[in-house]
């Protein structure tokens, strides 16, 4: 499809629904062009560091104005969605279309704007053996992404456009679901308009918040997924962790955790076998256990029935060294109901990802 036809059919479907909603919300459309760099991060990168990468950054977004009591606790942020284009001007790198679910938060009396959103990119060059081998940035055409934008941002300048203008980090991964995945990170600066559908902003809510109070409760986890580890053509394995912790809330916003997790990578199986055979001089034993325990400190942040989840672990049980004994998991997690609830979380060593977790869990 023509990209700017792409462009047209964005804006006339997010403007014709806008209409049909309910008019306690208030909608705004933006357009960014975007100019950067990808940072060196790796140097297994640097022969892909040749033009600087530009694109554009579409936005819809819902206002909320305190309906509910959540937003007044995040100073009235925004939901939203947003389309990325980035041509890396780069033919073996290729360009990425990506599709992203966002918030917006507001500081400095609205002033500035921190969006962050998370979702999938569809890359058109990826690695190939044959056609394409020194793209080890990318090892697949659908990528996991990540992107912020910090911006100043100011409605209503004239009539209903308004002006936005800052900097955004564009992240592109696919978290070794398939090797390569040395990934990518553009930093760019962007300058765009924002257009509001409505023709006058709604009055905020503001009303007393009440507090919460809970006792400690306890969390049960079952995650899975598949990865394969950084040697290319080893080919995908499936694993499953199992995680229990206790959490407890220090408010309506946030909550601490203590738990443990019991890893089943079966990549480890087929890395411990290959490097006992190809690498005699390790001395490692194929018999080596592939299973890990660690156990972990986290904090939970609530946005309504979401929440982000952080967590810092350390590897008790450790009879294979892969990347050391420090991890850490970023979680995106939606809640059904009180007790029940389903999580993607990015499990990495530092910056060098194991993999993307599917997880169900209860909390009790």
């Amino acid at each position: 499809m023509n990209l700017r036809v792409f462009f047209c059919l964005f804006f006339v479907v997010v403007f014709a629904r806008s209409q049909e909603e309910n008019r306690e919300h208030s909608y705004t459309l933006d357009a960014n062009a975007f100019y950067g760099s990808i940072m060196l991060h790796n140097a297994d990168i640097s022969h892909l560091i040749r033009n600087h990468p530009s694109g554009v950054i579409l936005g819809y977004n819902r206002k909320t104005f305190g309906l509910e009591e959540w937003q007044q606790y995040y100073n009235y942020p925004d939901l939203g969605a947003s389309f990325i284009y980035q041509n890396s001007h780069n033919e073996t790198l290729g360009d990425a279309y990506g599709l992203y679910a966002h918030f917006n938060f507001y500081f400095f009396k609205r002033n500035l704007q921190f969006r962050i959103g998370q979702g999938l990119a569809y890359a058109t060059n990826p690695y190939d053996r044959e056609t394409n081998f020194r793209n080890n940035a990318y090892g697949s055409k659908f990528l996991s992404s990540t992107f912020m934008m910090f911006n100043f941002h100011k409605e209503y300048l004239y009539k209903n456009l308004g002006l936005k203008l800052g900097l955004s980090v564009i992240h592109y991964s696919n978290a070794n679901v398939k090797a390569p995945n040395t990934s990518t990170n553009t930093i760019a600066f962007n300058a765009g308009l924002v257009y509001s559908l409505d023709g006058e902003e709604m009055e905020y809510i503001s009303q007393e918040k009440e507090k919460i109070t809970e006792p400690v409760r306890y969390n049960l986890v079952l995650r899975g997924g598949v990865n394969e580890s950084d040697n290319i053509g080893h080919g995908q394995y499936g694993f499953f962790i199992f995680s229990g912790y206790a959490d407890k809330r220090l408010g309506r916003r946030s909550a601490i955790q203590l738990g443990t997790d019991v890893f089943f990578s079966n990549f480890l199986k087929e890395l411990i076998e290959f490097q006992s055979v190809s690498f005699p001089e390790n001395n490692i034993d194929a018999d080596t256990d592939y299973k890990r325990v660690g156990v972990f400190l986290g904090h939970e942040l609530f946005i309504n029935k979401l929440s982000i989840g952080t967590q810092l672990g350390y590897y008790v049980y450790y009879p294979f060294d892969f990347e050391g004994k420090v991890y850490n998991r970023l979680s995106l997690k939606r809640y059904f109901g009180d007790k029940l609830f389903g999580a993607v979380s990015l499990k990495s060593h530092g910056a060098a990802a194991e993999a993307v977790e599917f997880g169900i869990g209860v909390r009790l």
